[in-house]
């Protein structure tokens, strides 16, 4: 598996925990992503939205090669996303660090 698709899919479950925490009086419902191991994951309509238009802009990054976006210069999000990709980083990462997700540190830190 490339480091794209690890990426995205970690995107994915971050968007997940955050939607099931935050979200939970919302329909959620499973969304086919075309990554592994997602489709399990469950997203109200608003966040599936939002994880579709994040996982198009990851694979439609013009640099070679792709940096993670937190690290990128050119930032290719509309006004507000990036700051929502922030806010369900920040909490996902915590969470499910608690829960003893160790792996995920690097991920979260770097």
């Amino acid at each position: 598996m490339d480091k794209e698709t690890k990426d995205l899919r970690v995107l994915a479950l971050f968007t997940h925990v955050f939607c099931a925490a935050h979200h939970a009086e919302h329909v959620r419902a499973p969304v086919a992503l075309e990554l592994p191991k997602t489709s399990s994951y469950r997203y109200c309509a608003d966040c599936a939205d939002f994880l579709r238009y994040a996982i198009e802009r990851r694979r439609r990054c013009p640099l070679d090669p792709r940096p993670s976006c937190k690290h990128c210069e050119v930032h290719c999000y509309r006004p507000g996303h990036r700051e929502r990709v922030r806010e369900i980083m920040r909490y996902s990462g915590k969470a499910l660090i608690k829960r003893g997700r160790l792996d995920l540190l690097w991920h979260y830190l770097f």
